[in-house]
């Protein structure tokens, strides 16, 4: 099949969180699977298109008068190509795909309105004829009325159906009615039921979950949470009419890049047959964090946005009481202010326990996951998570709260011979606390838990899987 996947963000060439990578990965896969997969994404001004390898097309394209140029990275057998969209709602001044200094940028529903009206145009430009086009959380909900309205008598969309992925229900796109008329959208659509009016205002997730031919989210578990009052941020009421259209896949990871044998983030290299690097891997992170350097001390690692969603409020007041266990801490993130503070000043107080490194290292991420001995994840929710996976494929097993995707990747200790993880379920600083022991505890037993650790590296979370089902849905949407 030809398939248009649209994003905001596509890793490398722009990231913020999962969906970057979910972006380059996904249509990598299904790449591989014979399909021909055409990617769309802004041009940001961050991004320098020469040095990633495109080429500027002299084919442009135009979405309601305004011109686009386009840059071009070829695909070819096994790899999609990938085009970026250059106009100045994008690129100029713009270097971020969202917004500098912490606040947005106020056009945004202008900027990416245009980038799904602009991607429906490609089809047209380079004569390309897509049985299904994929948009991607709230920045492209748009594009499934825009198929549906702006597109019904274009030849090069005929029988188009979409998919509209929800990354994270937290982040709706929700801007003031004043945008229909500047959007060109019609008052036709501006209603509670079956449109994109919420609370008096426009959203562009509910556009996504009104008109697309089909809903998708990152994991089975998430996509039954945001059915709920709880978990469905306003919107389960237009979720739950919709349940039969909603389809839970989980996201997976680069197993390439996320490989223990053959990571170059590593200084040594193993496998689930012989863990003796792993050893070796620890003692060099606790070297460069400026930890004491003991291998019977377990080190327990965490890696990610320093944000409530994340759960880091329940660290931080579960702290105390975690340093009074036999354990070092290793911490790699950034994000509230009032968390890296906290932290940082953890790791001053108490350098033989605790190492805080605030912002974001690549190779320090890999070495966090490979080195510890622990991984701690205590997220408010979580769509999908993937950290939790990165963990599990180095023998890391993590200690998570049962929320989303982790339920559908981390099973709890049994105390025999099951699980991968340790799980616990209030959002409570005590359970994160209990939990962590727990896993501590187990941790001393070497046998059980080599157990844990070889069940979670057997787990295939490759995006192969992924792509499978993905197949299957665009196969049904097409030929229904």
């Amino acid at each position: 099949m030809d398939v248009l996947f649209v994003s905001s963000e596509v890793a490398p060439f722009s990231k913020t969180g999962g969906l970057g990578d979910v972006a380059a990965s996904l249509p990598g896969a299904l790449s591989a699977r014979g399909h021909r997969v055409a990617v769309v994404t802004p041009r940001y001004g961050g991004i320098d298109p020469q040095r990633h390898g495109f080429t500027w097309l002299t084919t442009s394209l135009e979405a309601r008068g305004e011109r686009c140029g386009l840059w071009l990275k070829k695909g070819g057998p096994g790899t999609p190509a990938v085009y970026l969209l250059e106009h100045d709602l994008f690129y100029g001044f713009r270097r971020n795909p969202y917004g500098e200094g912490g606040s947005d940028y106020p056009d945004n529903p202008a900027r990416f309105a245009f980038l799904a009206r602009a991607a429906l145009e490609l089809p047209r430009a380079l004569q390309f004829r897509p049985a299904v086009v994929h948009f991607n959380d709230w920045q492209t909900a748009l594009g499934p009325w825009f198929l549906r309205a702006e597109h019904h008598d274009d030849p090069w969309l005929a029988g188009a159906r979409s998919v509209f992925t929800i990354h994270n229900l937290a982040y709706q796109g929700m801007f003031a009615k004043s945008f229909m008329d500047l959007l060109g959208l019609p008052w036709s659509i501006f209603r509670l039921d079956g449109g994109v009016e919420f609370h008096d205002q426009l959203n562009f997730m509910k556009a996504g979950l009104s008109f697309a031919d089909a809903l998708t989210t990152v994991s089975p578990n998430y996509a039954r949470e945001i059915l709920t009052v709880e978990g469905g941020y306003g919107l389960d009421t237009v979720l739950r009419s919709r349940s039969g259209d909603l389809f839970g896949i989980l996201n997976g990871i680069d197993d390439r890049e996320w490989d223990p044998a053959r990571d170059p983030h590593l200084p040594v290299h193993y496998d689930r047959r012989d863990l003796r690097g792993k050893v070796r891997v620890k003692a060099a992170l606790q070297a460069e964090l400026g930890l004491p350097v003991k291998p019977h001390v377990p080190l327990v690692g965490l890696v990610g946005r320093l944000a409530d969603q994340k759960g880091i409020d329940l660290l931080a007041a579960a702290t105390p009481a975690l340093l009074r266990s036999d354990a070092q801490f290793a911490l790699l993130g950034s994000g509230q202010r009032e968390f890296e503070e906290f932290f940082a000043w953890v790791g001053r107080e108490r350098p033989d326990r605790f190492a805080a490194r605030i912002g974001f290292d690549e190779g320090m991420a890999h070495r966090i996951e490979a080195g510890s001995d622990l991984f701690l994840m205590p997220s408010r929710f979580e769509p999908c998570g993937l950290n939790q996976m990165y963990s599990l494929r180095y023998g890391t097993p993590p200690v998570a709260r049962a929320v989303g995707g982790l339920v559908d990747t981390v099973e709890d200790y049994d105390g025999w011979k099951r699980g991968n993880g340790f799980l616990f379920g209030p959002l409570d600083p005590v359970a994160l606390v209990v939990a962590t022991r727990r896993a501590l505890d187990v941790w001393r037993d070497v046998r059980a838990w080599r157990g844990i650790q070889e069940r979670g590296m057997d787990i295939d979370f490759s995006w192969e899987r992924s792509a499978e089902r993905y197949e299957a849905l665009y196969r049904g949407l097409a030929e229904g």
